[in-house]
């Protein structure tokens, strides 16, 4: 657990249910996320963690329940309006432009930062022609942020895996978010690969005072970098606290972690 000062309640998720036809998916859901903290979401395949943040920045719509972010409560949210105020998010399954560069890839990151017209952009000159530099400087910081020098002009496609899931990292920070989402960033890494992005997990949230909800399998990882744990098993919430709580919390261990009983 990181020794951090966190602030109060930034997001709050109340009663999500989330269904598709038949097949319920989350069954009224309720937490809350701390301004400053990471907080994990963890449970089996098919728990309804990854749908739960697509809950959080609109790509899904719950029939039930209501999410309040910063102050402002809403049933759904549009993804751009969630983009827009302050929430980012990496994919599963990596979502890069495969035949662009690192730098144009975290460059589609600052595309909510630019604010001049399409007349200037396209004379690219007066006001675009510095704002293109302003966001070409903070894509270069990040580049220096995640050390990918290196890698800033080749394509990502052709970078190794966990290279890949850094530059999405770096897409996401683009935004310059207050609320990062991050679904399974470790998923499919070496342990050499898992503790440099353990590294950055972490320096995001102390260097520039992001909050992080993450989802990951690797509970080693979960109990290293987190303030508190929420539990779901599928769709139900099963358990949410500190970390030493979730671990020792039997219900926790006899879903998840297959820890059976001591005998008597």
């Amino acid at each position: 657990m990181n020794e951090r000062a966190i602030g109060a309640e930034i997001l709050k998720v109340e009663n999500i249910s989330l269904s598709f036809g038949v097949m319920k998916v989350l069954d009224n859901i309720s937490f809350d996320i701390r301004q400053g903290e990471i907080r994990s979401i963890i449970g089996p395949n098919g728990a309804g963690k990854s749908s739960m943040l697509n809950v959080i920045n609109g790509f899904y719509h719950p029939q039930q329940g209501s999410i309040t972010f910063k102050g402002e409560t809403r049933k759904q949210m549009a993804p751009h309006v969630a983009a827009s105020h302050g929430i980012a998010r990496t994919f599963q399954n990596i979502a890069l432009f495969k035949g662009m560069s690192t730098l144009d890839n975290i460059m589609t990151g600052r595309n909510l930062k630019m604010k001049t017209n399409l007349f200037w952009q396209a004379l690219h000159i007066g006001p675009a022609r510095t704002e293109e530099l302003e966001n070409r400087e903070a894509a270069e910081k990040i580049i220096d942020f995640l050390d990918i020098q290196a890698i800033r002009k080749k394509p990502v496609g052709k970078l190794p895996y966990g290279l890949q899931k850094r530059v999405e990292l770096g897409r996401a920070l683009a935004a310059e978010p207050e609320l990062l989402l991050l679904d399974e960033p470790m998923a499919g890494m070496n342990s050499e690969e898992k503790e440099d992005m353990c590294r950055f997990v972490l320096d995001v949230n102390s260097e520039f005072g992001t909050t992080i909800a993450l989802i990951e399998h690797d509970m080693g990882v979960v109990m290293d970098l987190s303030d508190r744990v929420l539990v779901l098993d599928y769709g139900k919430q099963l358990a949410d606290g500190e970390p030493d709580e979730v671990r020792n919390n039997q219900t926790v261990i006899d879903a998840y972690l297959g820890v059976p009983h001591e005998q008597e």
